[in-house]
């Protein structure tokens, strides 16, 4: 069969797994929802082998959306790890089969301390079902492989059903963009997900200048500061104006005879500071403009942002 045949049969039979998963949603799952939302403690997430890499993505992905979760390799737990699950805990327990015998000291630690279990296997009347508070029970789909054996719909159908878990959760607890970056400063993401506040200037690096002040002066702090833009400000200190180098360039005959308040461009664009560095960014190109002074909510400046700001913060 050619590869790409291969490649296309695989792919269509997980789909129509998730798909039928989609349409036949453990009739558990509402409460497990529920009940995850009232614990006091953590999910901990156990599975053996391809069925415990997915439990280590579930409780990643758990933990990242505003839900404390760990994962706990089943082997290790019968050698002390047990100590890692308390009662307020709940535990998302995984096997295809329902029959994974390295969870046995798992499940019966949980049955003892009355910490409540999320069985998550095909197999309804399995070992591990039987003990679950929950039964997330999948549908019985053929796997993709050739032989029917290695776990791949399965282990797909798992994911996908972690996923479900965790976004229900996410969206029930009402999780904001601003916890999410809590929980994701670094890299590409946190880069993106970065606040004006976080990346702006602030204190004497800000460039303004009153409205009085003789451009010979104004041509000094741009200078120094170095950002190619100033803030004009008002008798109350708000922000009434900016002057950029093309101002400069229009008012350039008698420009030393002029004061801010004559050459500044009135209602200038501007950024909030909780605002993210990418909206700035797209402020910037679409305004063809190297920097933005940010202001607060009565129009006083608290900060400026340059363009090569986001870039070195790999916001673009």
């Amino acid at each position: 069969m050619e590869t790409n045949e291969i490649a296309r049969r695989v792919l269509q039979t997980e789909a129509l797994a998730l798909t039928a998963l989609a349409e036949r949603l453990p009739a558990d799952f509402p409460a497990a929802v529920e009940l995850i939302l009232g614990l006091s403690g953590r999910v901990i997430a156990s599975g053996m082998g391809k069925s415990g890499h997915i439990g280590r993505k579930i409780a990643s992905t758990l933990a990242s959306t505003g839900t404390p979760a760990f994962f706990v390799h089943p082997a290790e737990a019968s050698h002390g790890d047990l100590g890692m699950i308390a009662p307020g805990d709940a535990c998302i327990l995984i096997s295809n089969s329902g029959e994974t015998a390295e969870l046995a000291d798992i499940t019966a630690h949980c049955l003892r301390f009355g910490i409540p279990i999320l069985g998550i296997s095909k197999n309804a009347d399995s070992t591990l079902m039987r003990a679950a508070t929950l039964r997330l029970t999948l549908p019985d789909m053929p796997e993709a492989c050739a032989i029917g054996m290695a776990p791949t719909t399965s282990a797909v159908l798992t994911l996908g059903l972690g996923d479900a878990l965790a976004v229900a959760l996410m969206e029930r607890r009402r999780f904001s963009a601003e916890r999410f970056r809590t929980y994701h400063p670094g890299g590409k993401l946190g880069a993106q997900l970065a606040t004006v506040a976080q990346l702006m200037h602030v204190g004497r690096e800000v460039p303004v200048v009153d409205e009085a002040l003789p451009m010979a002066e104004v041509l000094l702090i741009m200078t120094a500061r170095g950002f190619g833009i100033v803030g004009v400000l008002d008798a109350a200190g708000r922000l009434a104006g900016v002057i950029s180098d093309g101002d400069l360039r229009r008012h350039m005959a008698g420009l030393m005879q002029r004061t801010a308040g004559e050459v500044a461009t009135r209602n200038p664009v501007t950024i909030a500071p909780g605002q993210l560095a990418a909206e700035a960014l797209a402020v910037m190109n679409q305004k063809k403009i190297g920097a933005l002074i940010v202001v607060d909510t009565d129009r006083r400046p608290v900060g400026v942002l340059h363009i090569h700001d986001c870039l070195r913060a790999g916001v673009a």
